[in-house]
């Protein structure tokens, strides 16, 4: 299996795991830093790990990113929806 490796060395397995690539991010950039990061500093680490990606592993990767993402929106619009309902 192939894997990429954060700006220190982490090695994260390329095995279609989403979340194993977003806590990898939270270490590496969040943790180690104790909350101190910038955007910035977050998009640096990013472009590092997805320029290590063939193009199908960024599809991949995006389109699950996509979907989750979608997925807490829906939640979040029904969160509030719910909260509004509640008050009547």
């Amino acid at each position: 299996m192939r894997s990429i490796k954060t700006t220190s060395g982490h090695e994260i397995p390329l095995d279609g795991d989403l979340l194993a690539i977003i806590e990898a991010l939270f270490h590496e950039v969040t943790a180690k830093r104790k909350l101190e990061r910038s955007y910035e500093d977050l998009k640096q680490e990013i472009d590092h790990l997805a320029g290590q990606m063939t193009p199908d592993e960024l599809r991949e990767y995006f389109a699950d990113s996509l979907f989750m993402n979608h997925v807490k929106y829906e939640n979040d619009k029904l969160e509030s929806y719910m909260r509004k309902l509640e008050k009547k």
